[in-house]
């Protein structure tokens, strides 16, 4: 009969051997369970149980009968045998080997917890708290299996009445047919175990509660329902590793990491957090368990060519304990490494003298510390004597202690075939070579009283307190389930109905426990938000001590999102306590910006210097800000700073040499004078008014002169006799010129018949009073112009650079226009009748010189205009002085210099005669 539920599974427990670890899902078994019904499902489990499918589920020693009896899956081993999977007949399992001291002291921390509730009045009264804690080996398959036997009632017979879960059956005799059920497992090692345990487990309602899964995809309530854990999300572990990089600048930093969920899901929310803050990633690897040596070697070469110097692990440490002897054979001894809390605290990486020089300096997030009152004593009391039953003490005996004992104890499956029934063998016995010689026998005296190694340690005790705590929250929920309410409750308290330990409704034991609030013994309050308890971590170094040897010191610890971290106290990989850096690209200096390389992640950039009137003062400064318009940046483009005033200064050199000039025009205009002054009675200096002569001389040296107004600092005063002098001065040279130039005409014309009275009109009264009217009419138009709109000082603040332009700015440039209009109107006009005039017949016509001069003046004051519209700041100024200084020359060479040359140097020509000779 039993055959028939036999046969819908025989194909599943195919498909479930032959599963690889690297599975995403176990639902299958539920997809089975929901298509043949789940009894009948259940009972195809329990019943294939009978002939454990080939496989090696190894067992815990099993505590003593109970009134209710709390499931266990542990990793108690890390090396999974390897599976011949042919598909043509059930695989052959060899067993497990290399114990895991740390999971097999969390198991005795389940063991050592149920005995402390069962001798608490206040926690179950009247109910024993049993155990029962399978070995899966880290094999996902196994994990399942070991699962079902929990929840199923696992039997040693096929007898049909064994095969009922033990749930549906009341009383403690169900205990005497077969494997009691446990109404929730404590297990789910790694976060694919759990996604797994949690699948499969959701329709039976059973409570999955990890002690070591982080994976953040386990607080979907939606999706894993039945999951709770003691250990908090690696949400809270990424952004820690995260506000640790953005802490030390660690802006390039590789990463490695488990293949699985819990790797993946880790990494990426790393990179959720690291976003925006200028950290990335140079590479990401992923290696496996089932291939780990090449994974190994793939992340070492990858380690030791990138350019980070900062690593992070989020691997289990067997597999880092692979790439470190990778790395060491690599001499790859200059990296940081950031671990994760599946690794940070292993004590075989760090007595592991082959990786010494890489793992020194380690920096990690580790699981919150406590210790367990009574818990050392009770491991240090542990003898294979007192539990015959115990292979996993009697493995980690002789193994510690380097003997063999002399005896087996016995085991009910020992009478059964040993293909399906071997337990736990160690290194010391299956693996041992033929020829290696065999161990000595055990004395008897062994204990491990005063003995100081891994086992023994509980002074930070980790992922073993998270088992124990896991332990408590189950036993609290079972209590609240258990409890039946008191009679002067409310309706609303008392609608449920007492529960039996023999009878307990896992629906609701599930719901007791989403609401669990107690205190520890260790006096701390224990709740679940959802399936994680708050965040808490201690932040842990690998530190190299006097001896040589590796120690875990406590340098923080993370409570919430809070950090708390000595950092004088972190010893680095490089030995000292100057932190390592970890950049693509060096932080930009102060006085430039980033520049992100197209194509390459936003931490390699390029530096680019700060243009003229920007700066930057940070370091690692994405933009440069420019400076306010009264501001400039310094040589460096680090600060602003104000920007100086500049004006054409008598100090500078080009203020000195235009000085220079216009003094020198004004002083060689003073010895014209007195030249003409000394020879006045002379037919040169008599010749065509004497008085325009001298008249002239003077409206030359004030034109000279004015040019001196230009220069300094401008004012109002200055600003105001500027314009006005040069016009001023300019007309009245022009006036003298021109009424020169009309008296040589009417002279020559008078000598004609016809035209003596011409004269008359042209008199000296006539030409002084010329020379007056064609002046006022300047005065007239400078008066008005500053008198409506005269030019002030203004600072040009438009002009782009470190100096700020002081010029007298012109408030009305119709006014200038005028101004410089006329004298360009009286210039043309002087030139046309010089020009009509250049060829009177006279040994020294003055016309020719006059025409001259008035081209140099035009060509100078045309070239001017443009000049002085596209000079900037103060060289628009030593543009306009240099137009009235090269004018001016060109006057005063032009018309004077011939005469004095006649007067100085040729005496004989200063005559009558000579003058009019033709």
């Amino acid at each position: 009969m039993s055959s028939a539920p036999g046969a819908p599974m025989s194909w599943v427990s195919l498909l479930l051997t032959a599963w690889s670890s690297r599975a995403p899902s176990l639902l299958i078994v539920v997809m089975v369970s929901r298509d043949v019904g789940l009894r009948v499902g259940l009972e195809g489990v329990q019943t294939s149980m009978c002939s454990r499918w080939g496989s090696r589920v190894e067992e815990f020693n099993q505590g003593q009968d109970g009134d209710v009896v709390i499931g266990g899956l542990f990793n108690l081993h890390y090396q999974p045998p390897v599976i011949d999977q042919e598909f043509i007949k059930p695989p052959f399992y060899n067993p497990c080997t290399g114990l895991q001291v740390e999971t097999l002291k969390a198991a005795y921390a389940m063991e050592f917890a149920v005995e402390e509730i069962n001798r608490n009045p206040l926690i179950l009264p009247g109910v024993k708290l049993n155990y029962r804690i399978l070995d899966c080996c880290a094999r996902h398959p196994w994990v399942l299996h070991g699962a079902f036997s929990l929840v199923g009632g696992e039997t040693e017979s096929c007898d049909s009445t064994a095969i009922l879960p033990q749930s549906h059956v009341s009383g403690p005799s169900s205990a005497m047919r077969g494997g009691p059920s446990v109404p929730l497992i404590i297990g789910g090692a790694s976060s694919t175990t759990a996604i797994i345990l949690s699948r499969t487990l959701a329709s039976l309602s059973v409570p999955v509660i990890s002690y070591l899964a982080s994976c953040p995809c386990l607080s979907d309530r939606h999706r894993f329902p039945n999951f709770f854990r003691t250990i908090p999300s690696d949400v809270y572990q990424a952004k820690t590793m995260a506000r640790l990089a953005i802490l030390f600048n660690w802006t390039w930093i590789g990463a490695v990491f488990a293949d699985n969920d819990y790797g993946r899901l880790a990494i990426q929310t790393f990179q959720e957090e690291i976003k925006g803050s200028g950290v990335c990633l140079a590479f990401s690897e992923a290696i496996s368990r089932e291939t780990i040596e090449e994974d190994a070697k793939r992340a070492a070469t990858t380690v030791q060519h990138s350019t980070a110097r900062v690593i992070l692990i989020f691997c289990w440490f067997t597999d880092v304990g692979e790439l470190f002897l990778e790395l060491a054979k690599r001499n790859v001894t200059d990296r940081q490494f950031l671990a994760s809390e599946a690794w940070s605290t292993s004590s075989d990486l760090l007595q592991d003298v082959a990786i010494l020089n890489v793992a020194s300096g380690v920096l990690g997030v580790a699981i919150r510390s406590a210790r367990i009152a009574g818990f050392k004593s009770f491991l240090q009391h542990l003898k294979p004597s007192d539990r015959p039953g115990d292979l996993l003490l009697r493995e980690f005996w002789e193994k510690e202690f380097g003997c063999r004992l002399s005896t087996t104890p016995f085991h009910p499956q020992s009478m059964s075939e040993s293909s399906t029934t071997a337990r736990i063998s160690g290194p010391s016995s299956d693996n041992r070579s033929p020829l290696t010689a065999p161990l000595p026998l055990c004395s008897g005296n062994e204990t491990l009283e005063g003995v100081e190694n891994v086992f023994t340690d509980t002074t930070h005790l980790r992922a073993t307190y998270n088992a124990y705590l896991a332990v408590y929250a189950a036993a609290h929920a079972l209590h609240k389930h258990l409890t039946c309410p008191d009679e002067d409750s409310s309706p609303r308290d008392n609608s449920s109905t007492c529960s039996s330990p023999y009878n307990i409704k896992r629906k609701e034991l599930l719901e007791h426990l989403n609401r669990v609030n107690f205190t520890t013994p260790n006096g701390e309050e224990f709740f679940f938000q959802g399936a994680d308890i708050p965040a808490a971590y201690d932040l842990v170094n690998w530190k190299t001590s006097p001896d040589g040897s590796l120690k875990l010191v406590l340098i923080g610890r993370v409570d919430g999102l809070e950090l708390h971290l000595n950092k004088t106290s972190i010893q680095w990989t490089t030995g000292s306590s100057q932190v390592p850096i970890s950049v693509c690209s060096e932080s930009c200096p102060p006085g430039t910006r980033r520049a992100n390389r197209k194509g390459e992640p936003v931490c390699c950039f390029d530096c680019i210097p700060c243009t003229d009137g920007e700066v930057s003062n940070e370091t690692g400064s994405h933009q440069c800000r420019r400076c306010p318009v009264e501001f400039w940046s310094n040589p460096g483009n680090t600060a602003c700073i104000p920007r100086k005033v500049d004006f054409l200064s008598f100090n500078e050199t080009m203020g000195i040499i235009l000085t220079a000039a216009a003094v020198s025009g004004a002083a060689v205009t003073t010895a014209v004078f007195a030249v003409f002054l000394r020879f006045r009675n002379t037919p040169m200096v008599r010749a065509n008014n004497s008085e325009l002569s001298f008249l002239l001389l003077l409206s030359l040296k004030l034109c000279f002169l004015c040019a001196l107004v230009f220069i300094g600092r401008p004012s109002v005063w200055s600003c105001h006799l500027q314009q006005a002098a040069f016009g001023i001065s300019f007309v009245l040279c022009v006036s003298c010129l021109q009424v020169k130039t009309i008296v040589v005409l009417a002279a020559f014309r008078s000598a004609r018949p016809g035209a003596g009275g011409l004269m008359k009109w042209f008199g000296p009264g006539q030409q002084r009073g010329s020379v007056c009217f064609f002046t006022s009419i300047q005065v007239i138009i400078c008066t008005i112009w500053l008198s409506l709109s005269p030019p002030t000082p203004h600072r040009d603040l438009g002009f782009q650079g470190s100096k700020v332009n002081l010029e007298c700015a012109m408030s009305s440039v119709v006014g200038f226009a005028v101004v410089l209009g006329y004298i360009g109107f009286l210039a043309c006009l002087c030139l046309l009748l010089a020009f009509l005039a250049r060829k009177l017949p006279d040994n020294f016509n003055e016309a020719k010189f006059i025409t001259f001069s008035m081209l140099i003046f035009c060509a100078v004051w045309v070239a001017f205009v443009p000049a002085y519209i596209s000079s900037p700041g103060k060289y628009s100024v030593a543009v306009e002085i240099f137009a009235i200084l090269a004018s001016s020359y060109g006057l005063l060479l032009c018309i004077f210099a011939p005469k004095c040359f006649i007067i100085l140097l040729r005496p004989e020509r200063n005559t009558k005669k000579q003058l009019i000779g033709r």
